[in-house]
């Protein structure tokens, strides 16, 4: 049985124009599901409409009828006036004492409890955002480019602590990305999307054995091997070469 199916027909703006027709794909419990698409090919709407956000739109959404879903936005969106503690409480409120300060120890915050967002860097407040995403146990999580801006060694440091995260829960995961390689190494399957209005481009398995590194060499094998095949891909196109 799947986590997730996506049907939808159409999507339109408040202005009129059709921001996402024809798309659908389905997700398999535990599938990490990496999304890729130009500016503009509607990745955020598709995640507000999957999170039940955006209920406007000709098509369904089966996610099940108890199915928690979860939610990292491009920004952390924590609390500025509760602190780290706090903030994580809003969705575990057994998160406290040594289970507490296990969970911030994954995500290299240990001594970071009684600290408010002010005081934390940007890449330690989206290692708060995600663990408040996991604390919550979700079937379902959505993430929003939520490493875009960060230094590469930062990114890095968030995406391994993203893959013990989910392998220890193993929710299905969908993870808007622009970088192809970041997809690659983070995926079971990706999908490009087209320009809008969007649908699915290509819908591709990522067959490499996990751990899988950004730079590695498989990765980036793969990567030049889809772009070779597809010089447009990244733009939502599958020309390929004559």
């Amino acid at each position: 049985m799947n986590t997730l199916s996506v049907h939808i027909a159409a999507k339109r703006y408040p202005n009129g124009s059709c921001a996402i027709q024809g798309l659908a794909f389905d997700a398999r419990p535990g599938e990490f599901v990496a999304i890729v698409g130009p500016s503009g090919a509607g990745k955020t709407t598709l995640l507000k409409i999957i999170s039940g956000l955006d209920t406007d739109f000709d098509g369904a959404v089966q996610t099940g009828s108890d199915a928690r879903i979860g939610f990292m936005f491009q920004e952390p969106r924590l609390m500025p006036w509760l602190t780290v503690a706090q903030n994580l409480a809003l969705v575990d409120p057994t998160a406290t004492g040594q289970r507490l300060t296990d969970a911030l120890e994954r995500v290299g915050l240990k001594d970071c409890a009684a600290l408010f967002p002010k005081q934390l860097s940007g890449g330690m407040q989206r290692r708060v955002a995600m663990l408040r995403a996991f604390l919550m146990a979700p079937q379902l999580l959505l993430m929003d480019e939520p490493f875009q801006s960060l230094d590469a060694p930062t990114a890095g440091q968030l995406r391994e602590q993203l893959l013990t995260l989910w392998q220890d829960s193993k929710p299905t995961v969908l993870f808007v990305t622009h970088n192809l390689q970041e997809a690659l190494s983070l995926a079971d399957r990706v999908l490009f999307l087209t320009p809008g209005p969007s649908h699915i481009a290509l819908d591709f398995a990522v067959e490499l054995a996990r751990p899988r590194a950004l730079d590695s060499e498989a990765v980036q094998r793969m990567a030049q091997e889809l772009l070779q095949a597809h010089p447009d891909l990244l733009r939502g196109t599958l020309g390929t070469h004559a």
